[in-house]
């Protein structure tokens, strides 16, 4: 009553300037600015003054007052009730017991750059005032006694709305935080109201005389009159007696409990600052409330059981996912030790992502308990975080309940609903016995090995598989093929030989047109034939159909399907009793000999085994194995064959006639027409010494003298001849040498004459100047000049000389040929004509073929000799 405002700093320090002359009725202390707005009075009577002070500036040690005006409505003086004021600085509303308000526009703080306007009359007192901004728009909520308004500031017609026919008493109203969408509270005697701009929102049914409601960071603050304290009038002054009892609650809107609830005596504000609250008593005295922390608040729910109220508490606070998960934890273990197990799993449900399953899993692995695991395990694969063995835990839950529409609503979603591992769900429900459902997830998925491993060894449905297969795209039908085909050529023999047969040329799925369209434009699919002869193992027919197929379509198949089919030609020529059939196989077979595509090895193998004479023979002409064939009718005792053998081959191996003859030999029974026939043939080609002849034929007991006697003396007559040949060329050549050596001992020792008269080039008289030869020749120099290549050889003889010469240089380059000396000396059946050649050839000199007399100077070569002796005799003129 001093007209001193107080001011209090955090340190609990009082300092007081002198802010009105008699009594200070209103205080607003804005939350954003140092800026106190304060009504009083300087005088008696009615007439209340506004000041605005600014806390940060000093004036005489004071605040500094910007801005005094009067406050009052019109013209007629009337008592302030209520006072608000915008955080913006632009607007302040002040109420007035006579149901007038009014509002000053502009900045509060200096009179120049503000209007002041009535903005409501009534005739009910005004008891609250509150601004809400939200985004640009401004309202201002006015409450009285008897109604409750909202008018829009930012619209200049400043349009109202009425938002209720019932109003609360002074200091009962509010506005409450964004938490709570910024409404403005009510506090009626019967409930609390919450209010919109535009209409009216929840309600609280909290009963009592309230005395005073305030709002601070989510909590709504009501002071009511103790129940056996006497009732007052809902305006009438706050003076209360010592023996009032006013009951101070704290609520908590929404978590929906109370915070704090305790008895005071006569309460005349409560204030919130420094993040406690103040209450100031009538006495003098002033409490302090502090709020707990978060997890105090928690542990004090906790031990009350209040799981539910903890959750929504740590949802306000926001607290993190962490700390909820534990609460949702905290509040499952209590439901499933109270028994309530479909409450305690949901909890569970909430904790997934933080919570390891397995706490969880192991509290429901009782069969009793089975749906709920099964709930669990359910909600940890929608959010993708189950691992194989959740899902195989899942799925023996539902194979356990018996509960198919559960199974087929789990593997049936679609792709992007999937949240398990498809495999292990597959190995599950076929070990389960749920063939059809793992059949149509692997389907689903495309898992083709799962898919066929149940249908062909579970369901044994082996055309569907073949159809499967069919179906797939070509590395994954030639795998499953190599695995599967034994089983299907077993039980479905035709459709997989017909399958193998597409899937070896040229591969198209059989699924939909536009994939095979796509397949058929790209590049030809086409399996090795030869990898899939082991599925035929126990089908012979279908495996000579997909050979003889294979072939046909395909000429240059793999070897091993030529030699296969080789050998299925030859079984079946080997078991045939009708001989024009068997002539028909015996066919097929050979024109797959002579089709040069089987490996020599294998196909002689093959022949031999099935004595198939005519392949054997074939194989081994193509072989050019010569004595193999003559072996071969040697041991079949065909003795027209082995002589026909020699006649054909004999030209390619000289020693079958050899062979042949050492053959009919060892023979005791008579062929004295065959020996005589082979002895023939050896006489005329000279293939044998005699002496070896008649060795050879000793060893026959039925062999004569008569065999061999034409042969004996065929070979002595040819040899005397041969004998008496080489004599007389010996003779001849021995003449020939002596006169070729007298004739160069002549032109060494003796002048040569030259009596030529005529040109042995034009045949014309000779004339001067010539030239002489030693070989007699003599030639015109011009004509000499024109015809001779060299100046030192004779024009006429050098042809002649040339040969020589060549033959000398051959003779001499094959002189030094050891190796095929030696060659042709193994190779050779008469041993002794190759030495005699080589020896002809000058292979064993070392001396050059002319020499002097002993004593004498060594001459060179008859070459060099000739070079160097020629003479040139040029007639002089006389």
């Amino acid at each position: 009553m001093d007209g001193k405002i107080w001011l209090l700093t955090r340190s609990l320090q009082l300092t007081s300037f002198q802010a009105y002359k008699l009594r200070v009725t209103h205080l607003y202390q804005l939350k954003q600015h140092s800026i106190l707005v304060s009504v009083g009075q300087d005088e008696h009577g009615i007439n209340p003054l506004v000041k605005v002070w600014n806390l940060e500036k000093r004036d005489s040690g004071n605040p500094l007052c910007t801005r005094i005006f009067p406050a009052i409505p019109g013209n007629k003086p009337t008592e302030v009730s209520c006072l608000s004021v915008h955080e913006n600085l632009n607007f302040m509303a002040i109420g007035f017991t006579d149901g007038s308000v009014v509002l000053t526009k502009g900045d509060i703080t200096r009179d120049r750059h503000s209007k002041t306007l009535t903005l409501h009359e009534g005739t009910s007192p005004i008891t609250g005032l509150a601004f809400r901004q939200a985004a640009k728009v401004t309202h201002l909520f006015v409450s009285t006694l008897e109604k409750v308004h909202c008018y829009t500031l930012s619209i200049k017609e400043y349009p109202k709305v009425e938002l209720d026919t019932h109003g609360c008493a002074l200091r009962c109203s509010s506005l409450a935080d964004p938490s709570q969408d910024s409404q403005f509270i009510v506090a009626g005697d019967e409930c609390v109201y919450l209010y919109q701009p535009d209409e009216r929102g929840p309600c609280f049914a909290f009963d009592g005389n309230k005395l005073l409601a305030h709002w601070h960071r989510g909590y709504l603050f009501l002071l009511i009159r103790d129940a056996k304290s006497p009732n007052k009038p809902e305006f009438s002054s706050r003076e209360s007696s010592p023996s009032d009892k006013q009951l101070l609650t704290i609520y908590d809107l929404d978590n929906k409990f109370i915070a704090y609830t305790a008895s005071f005596d006569d309460v005349i504000d409560v204030v919130a600052e420094w993040g406690s609250f103040y209450i100031l008593t009538r006495d003098g005295k002033m409490f302090v409330l502090q709020e707990k922390d978060t997890q105090t608040k928690l542990e004090m729910l906790f031990k009350k059981n209040l799981f539910v109220m903890a959750i929504n508490l740590a949802k306000s606070q926001h607290l993190d996912s962490d700390g909820l998960s534990e609460i949702f934890r905290q509040y499952g273990d209590h439901l499933y030790l109270k028994g309530d197990h479909d409450g305690a799993i949901q909890q569970y449900i909430r904790t997934i992502g933080k919570l390891e399953p397995s706490y969880v899993i192991r509290k429901f692995l009782d069969a009793q308990r089975i749906h709920n695991l099964t709930a669990y395990l359910q909600a940890l694969h929608r959010q993708s975080l189950a691992n194989a063995d959740h899902t195989t835990l899942l799925l023996n839950c539902y194979t356990k309940l018996k509960d198919s529409s559960k199974l087929e609503e789990f593997i049936k979603s679609s792709e992007s609903e999937v949240h398990f591992d498809v495999e292990i769900a597959i190995k599950v429900l076929r070990q389960a016995g749920y063939h059809s459902h793992a059949v149509f997830l692997a389907e689903k998925h495309t898992h083709h090995e799962w898919y066929l491993k149940i249908q062909l060894e579970d369901l044994k449905n082996y055309q569907e598989g073949l159809r499967y297969i069919g179906r797939l795209p070509f590395e994954q039908a030639e795998s499953n093929m190599k695995r599967y085909g034994k089983t299907l050529m077993h039980h479905v023999p035709e459709g997989t030989t017909l399958l193998l047969k597409g899937l070896c040329t040229n591969y198209q799925p059989s699924g939909d047109s536009a994939e095979r369209e796509s397949l058929g434009r790209g590049r030809a699919n086409k399996a090795n034939s030869e990898e899939f002869i082991p599925i035929f193992a126990n089908n012979p027919r279908e495996l000579k159909a997909f050979l003889e197929h294979m072939i046909e379509v395909d000429p240059r198949s793999p070897q091993g399907v030529y030699d296969t089919l080789l050998e299925l030609r030859l079984q079946d020529w080997a078991h045939e009793q009708d001989p024009a059939r068997k002539k028909v196989l015996q066919g097929e077979a050979v024109s797959l000999l002579r089709s040069d595509n089987t490996v020599f090895d294998k196909a002689l193998v093959l022949c031999q085994m099935h004595n198939f004479k005519e392949g054997v023979l074939y194989l081994y002409e193509k072989g050019k194995l010569y004595q193999q064939i003559m072996h071969y009718h040697m041991q079949n005792e065909e003795y027209g064959k082995v002589v026909e053998a020699c006649k054909r081959y004999g030209e390619q191996e000289g020693c079958l006639w050899e062979q042949a003859l050492g053959y009919f030999a060892r023979k005791e029974e008579d062929c004295k027409a065959y020996i005589s026939e082979v002895l023939h043939h050896i006489d005329q080609n000279n293939l044998m010494p005699p002496l070896l002849v008649v060795q050879t034929l000793a060893h026959n007991s039925t062999a004569t003298l008569s065999v061999i006697k034409d042969y004996l003396i065929n070979k002595l007559q040819r040899e005397s001849q041969q004998i008496e040949d080489d004599e007389r060329k010996i003779h001849q050549y021995r003449e020939e040498t002596g006169h070729l050596r007298s004739e160069i001992q002549e032109l060494k020792s003796s002048a040569k004459i030259f009596q030529k008269t005529k040109c042995n080039m034009c045949n014309s008289p000779l004339e001067l100047p010539s030239v002489h030869f030693l070989c007699s020749h003599s030639f015109h120099q011009h004509c000499f000049e024109s015809y001779a290549e060299s100046e030192a050889e004779c024009p006429t003889c050098t042809p002649e000389n040339r040969k020589v010469m060549d033959m000398l240089r051959a003779q001499d380059q094959k002189r030094d040929l050891h190796e095929h000396f030696n060659k042709q000396l193994r190779s050779s059946n008469d041993g002794f004509s190759v030495v005699a050649d080589y020896f002809g050839r000058g292979v064993f000199n070392k001396l050059t073929l002319v020499t002097d007399p002993p004593g004498s100077k060594a001459v060179g070569s008859l070459e060099v000799n000739l070079q160097r002796d020629h003479l040139i005799q040029t007639k002089r003129n006389s």
